[in-house]
């Protein structure tokens, strides 16, 4: 009988002295190594930080266990507990959803074996207070998170010592992040992450592609960088839309922004509980919003206006390839024009988009279309709001006096209004709503409220 296809884990190294850290895993013939190296600074004996670290390592082996999609993860001599080695699963299983689905894979029999960590309590880590560490990728999103921060600490006369988080290859930055960084006026965190050549090698050595929940490999480095500088949270940007499923199959949900989810960010959160104590708070300062308030806030930013660029192909890996301005056809730059459109003028959105906004390009309708979900099972595997803020923003924009002679807007608001009269009504969509996990220290005046 031929062995079981395995993925391994085969350990991780720490070296103090560049602050790096080696991230090792095989299968079969190919082995793989992902690097990541921090800022200078930091105890790394701490067992707290040798235990984030440890939790890197973990969720940064599923961009090469895709690779194969094994049956069996073998964790080698790394020791974990129950809960961990099921939160494992959980980012394998419903992390690399849409990578399985693609791919035609079931990885719902994937079994995670190792040698048990003994039960103990989490390790001590007591952080400062009012220090956040905030993920940042240039996006509307994490801009008005920066913001919103900033803005209730002036209001509360609060100390915020806050730093944006910031990964990027070796020796490359983009620029599409760094520009609103630089409007932000905060420090920047940096981490360079080296991923292994030859997972960009898939076709030629015969490997799987796919998408990875990267955003879960981001906060678990995050929280190294965190605990390093012993600040007391990581704040993340992701909306309550990033937990809805790009589409359902047989019962079970695919979704692209997975690790952008509540789902993920919750037990998350409690593996670090678990891990660490209850000291260190990541959350997303953003998950009881839509996309359509985010949407809003942005547009009174005025500042950050000429700065910021969500399209795809401003984070191309290859330097190359990369765009220095907004192609206007991707998903990316359909959805944040459309989410813009009812907030921001139509010449200013032409400005953003260097007089090519998506609104005005007819080769774009299938596109909205998609987003708008006005053609079936067609909702782009992209990081776009739901269907109820898409439409909401649509007509919306159609009811303003620099849109009613757009006709892809009147056309767009034409079938939306046939085809989805139960759609939800603005005013509700900019209202929060559902759970969250935003501690008192850094919550909004309204979420207070509301917690009452």
């Amino acid at each position: 009988m031929a062995p079981t296809p395995t993925f391994r884990y085969d350990g991780f190294a720490i070296d103090a002295g560049r602050s790096m850290i080696d991230c090792h895993y095989s299968t079969g013939e190919h082995h793989f190594t992902e690097q990541f190296t921090f800022a200078s600074g930091g105890d790394w004996d701490d067992a707290a930080v040798v235990t984030a670290v440890r939790i890197l390592y973990l969720l940064a082996g599923v961009s090469y266990y895709k690779t194969t999609a094994a049956p069996f993860i073998d964790l080698g001599d790394t020791a974990t507990t129950q809960p961990e080695r099921a939160f494992l699963r959980d980012v394998v299983v419903h992390g690399l959803g849409e990578f399985a689905f693609l791919n035609r894979l079931d990885l719902s029999g994937v079994t995670i074996a190792g040698p048990d960590a003994p039960s103990a309590s989490p390790v001590a880590y007591h952080p400062q207070i009012g220090r956040p560490l905030i993920p940042f990728g240039g996006g509307i999103d994490s801009i008005v998170t920066v913001e919103g921060l900033s803005s209730r600490a002036r209001q509360s006369g609060a100390t915020l010592d806050a730093a944006l988080f910031v990964v990027h290859p070796p020796g490359d930055r983009f620029v599409a992040i760094e520009d609103p960084a630089a409007v932000t006026g905060l420090p920047i965190t940096r981490v360079e992450r080296a991923i292994d050549p030859r997972v960009r090698r898939s076709s030629e050595l015969g490997f799987l592609n796919g998408h990875v929940p990267v955003t879960a490999i981001i906060t678990a480095a995050a929280v190294v960088a965190a605990v390093l500088a012993r600040r007391d949270a990581v704040v993340l940007s992701n909306e309550r839309s990033a937990s809805e499923p790009t589409l359902v199959v047989d019962g079970h949900a695919v979704n692209h922004q997975w690790s952008k989810g509540e789902d993920f960010e919750r037990s998350f959160g409690e593996l670090l509980r678990r891990a660490l104590g209850p000291d260190l708070s990541v959350f997303s300062y953003l998950r009881p919003r839509s996309e359509l308030w985010v949407a809003e806030r942005f547009a009174a930013l005025s500042g950050y206006h000429h700065s910021f660029r969500s399209c795809n192909r401003a984070f191309h890996q290859d330097p190359a390839q990369r765009l220095d301005h907004w192609c206007g056809r991707c998903d990316k730059c359909c959805f944040i024009d459309l989410i813009l459109s009812p907030f921001m003028a139509r010449s200013a959105l032409a400005a953003v988009f260097s007089d090519h906004e998506p609104l005005e390009n007819p080769e774009n309708v299938e596109r909205f279309e998609n987003i708008l979900g006005l053609r079936a099972d067609a909702k782009p595997f992209e990081c776009v709001g739901d269907l109820d803020e898409s439409r909401a923003a649509l007509l919306l924009a159609a009811q303003r006096d620099d849109r009613v002679q757009n006709p892809i807007v009147q056309r767009l608001r034409d079938l939306v209004t046939r085809t989805a009269p139960d759609r939800a009504s603005p005013r509700a969509l900019l209202e929060p709503r559902g759970p969250h996990r935003v501690p008192d220290r850094y919550a909004p005046a309204d979420l207070l409220v509301r917690a009452r």
